[in-house]
């Protein structure tokens, strides 16, 4: 399909809102004007729609790259969603041609491991090489529930040795054996700290949320990383957002145990629209991901914003009848009869899923 044009769309353009028409050509968006009347050879009326960037999730768990018992197919837990691009979270397994062989752009975090409280780097060593320029950084399980580790070091030593392969890192910090404030003192600028608004010990709201108030002063990444309700509390991020401590990207940590299994259709949409019910603005949400998300990814410039000369990489979303219903560990529910639903996704210039 070489043209598509888009009309009558509320438009995201990663940076902003805005009433427009986009129009397509192959592979780049070749027009956004307040109206077109080209001719193409797919159009689609998006009035009272919401026209974006293609989604960027920054954690997910995609089969044949994260463990077996996680990983879910790329494209049906993107797709469906509005998400175009994607880092998986964990790079156990696979190499760059295989993430080659998804239509779903991606990227990588390969894990580093701990033992005896100490950093490991043999398997991460491994990785680097087979995903070679896929890789986006490191990602650690900062969690005495997966992980050898007692105290800050082991984390301090992945840190450097990220310095040294000039890598972000990515911290889940559920169940940290250390506090917040702690994991923010370790980590650098551009650093992703993800299941930031965990509930139980540790977690992010003791002294007002001061240890996401010094992260984002720091420049380190605050992501939701929701895995529905395994590693996000309503409460801890209800209460963040009241304090100006928003995240700065959303993630889904989507596996092949989340997708339409956790009270609706699991995705980006559904986090998005918890998000919403929680409190975040429509413009934050959108900036988180999108623009917010390709930049953490370091992918700024090809990732994230819907321009003329970019990738016509679209996703198209309704605010309807799209309930869900969840309850977090600490017994908050959060639900909603309506919620944001995606109805046409665009990827290079191809449809590739359409409600």
């Amino acid at each position: 399909m070489s043209k598509i044009l888009i009309k009558n769309g509320k438009v995201w353009d990663g940076e902003r809102f805005y009433f427009a028409d986009v129009l397509t050509d192959n592979e780049k968006i070749s027009k956004i004007a307040d109206k077109i009347d080209e001719a193409a050879d797919f159009v689609y009326d998006a009035k009272g729609k919401i026209v974006s960037a293609g989604l960027v999730d920054s954690h997910v768990h995609m089969r044949g790259i994260s463990l077996k018992k996680f990983g879910i197919q790329a494209e049906m837990s993107s797709f469906p969603f509005g998400v175009t691009m994607a880092a998986d979270a964990s790079g156990i397994y696979g190499n760059e041609a295989l993430l080659d062989s998804f239509l779903l752009k991606n990227l990588v975090f390969v894990c580093a491991e701990f033992k005896d409280n100490k950093a490991i780097f043999e398997n991460t060593e491994k990785m680097l090489k087979q995903y070679g320029k896929r890789v986006a950084g490191i990602k650690v399980y900062f969690d005495v529930h997966i992980s050898e580790v007692m105290d800050i070091e082991p984390l301090r030593q992945v840190v450097e040795y990220a310095e040294k392969k000039n890598l972000i890192v990515m911290v889940h910090t559920s169940n940290s054996p250390v506090s917040m404030s702690e994991i923010v003192d370790a980590v650098n600028k551009g650093d992703i700290i993800t299941h930031a608004y965990h509930g139980g010990i540790n977690n992010a709201s003791y002294n007002d949320f001061e240890s996401l108030k010094k992260a984002k002063e720091k420049g380190i990444i605050i992501d939701a990383g929701f895995a529905g309700t395994a590693h996000a509390d309503f409460t801890v991020f209800e209460n963040a957002i009241k304090n100006g401590c928003a995240p700065d990207t959303i993630s889904t940590d989507i596996t092949k145990f989340s997708a339409y299994k956790r009270g609706g259709r699991y995705g980006m949409t559904m986090c998005m629209s918890i998000a919403k019910t929680l409190g975040m603005s429509e413009e934050e949400i959108f900036k988180a991901v999108t623009s917010s998300a390709s930049k953490a990814l370091c992918k700024e410039s090809e990732w994230g914003y819907l321009k003329v000369g970019r990738y016509a990489d679209v996703a198209v979303f309704d605010y309807r009848d799209e309930a869900f219903c969840l309850t977090d560990k600490g017994g908050k529910t959060v639900e909603s009869a309506e919620g944001y639903r995606c109805v046409l996704t665009i990827l290079d210039g191809e449809i590739v899923y359409r409600d």
